[in-house]
């Protein structure tokens, strides 16, 4: 009785769930649960970059056992404001959140799995959607930088005016 009334609770994260594959039959995982420490605030650190991570993007709100609600979209531009409010608002312990790198993004990719690529129990209800870090495409710093889908997608240089979803990191200490 207890499954169906979690699946009725959680929609979002069941459909995350069950379309979901991994395949770990030729190589192991890329970002594995034992290589995070959760941290029960809403936050998991990264035991092999030492980065600690918000579980939840940004518009979603961590209620204890997963991320609620949609992520919200952000342009380029406004990212670092995106994560000035969060550091001023003191709602996630810290006040040195920032916009990852595409190193850093990257980290947190989990290679055997698709749809979403990430391990959807250390951050769950992700979408298989675009999120922006802070890294520019050299070519172009003025009006591209790089976005990585936890989609098919991957990396890609995109227009810095559309919109993408946030997700913070800091640096453990």
């Amino acid at each position: 009785m207890r499954i169906p009334l979690v699946l009725l609770l959680l929609p979002g994260l069941t459909t995350a769930l069950a379309d979901q594959r991994c395949d770990t039959s030729q190589h192991p995982r890329s970002a594995p649960t034992e290589r995070f420490t959760v941290n029960g605030d809403g936050t998991v650190t990264d035991k092999a970059s030492g980065l600690m991570w918000m579980r939840c993007a940004l518009g979603q709100d961590w209620n204890g056992e997963t991320c609620v609600g949609e992520a919200e979209d952000y342009a380029w531009s406004s990212t670092p404001a995106a994560a000035a409010a969060v550091n001023a608002s003191g709602e996630h312990f810290f006040s040195d959140w920032r916009v990852p790198g595409l190193r850093d993004l990257a980290m947190i990719v989990e290679r055997e799995c698709e749809s979403p690529r990430i391990n959807l129990t250390v951050f769950p209800n992700t979408a298989p959607a675009f999120f922006w870090t802070k890294s520019v495409r050299e070519e172009d710093p003025q009006s591209q930088a790089y976005a990585l889908s936890f989609g098919p997608e991957g990396v890609e240089p995109h227009a810095k005016t559309l919109s993408h979803h946030l997700r913070l990191v800091r640096t453990a200490q």
